[in-house]
């Protein structure tokens, strides 16, 4: 027989982990590009400001999720669910700046894929975990 909290205990971990991570790694890297001088533009390339600081100011808000997704806390796992919103609707934004010939990085289309990806699924498990584990606690 399959021990489901131990299985629970290993997921929220992994998704704790992997959005703290996720969250410091942004942090590091928007804010060099940002606050790093000659040297953080010429890493940063052609980016597009606001996808920039969206990102950047993200970075802090992931280590919460995480932080509360590791807590088994519903507000993570909604706060997650409105990352993923968020990002997709900058990354659709991006989209329409890319259509007005806008300059940008290709990482960052890719980035930006990964992101608004990345949070989907986090959330889905997240939720997944956390929501129904409350829903049993109720009935």
């Amino acid at each position: 027989m399959v021990d489901t909290k131990r299985i629970n205990k290993k997921v929220i971990w992994a998704i704790s982990i992997a959005t703290i991570g996720f969250g410091l790694l942004t942090l590091k890297s928007g804010g060099f590009a940002l606050f790093g001088g000659e040297a953080g533009k010429q890493f940063a390339g052609d980016y597009v400001p606001f996808v920039l600081w969206f990102n950047f100011c993200a970075g802090l808000f992931y280590i919460a999720s995480g932080v509360g997704i590791f807590f088994k806390k519903s507000w993570g796992v909604d706060l997650g669910i409105t990352i993923a919103s968020l990002t997709a609707i900058v990354f659709a934004l991006f989209g329409v700046y890319i259509l007005s010939n806008g300059a940008y990085e290709v990482r960052t289309l890719g980035a930006m894929t990964f992101r608004t990806l990345f949070w989907v699924v986090i959330s889905f498990f997240a939720a997944k975990q956390i929501k129904s584990n409350l829903l049993n606690k109720l009935s």
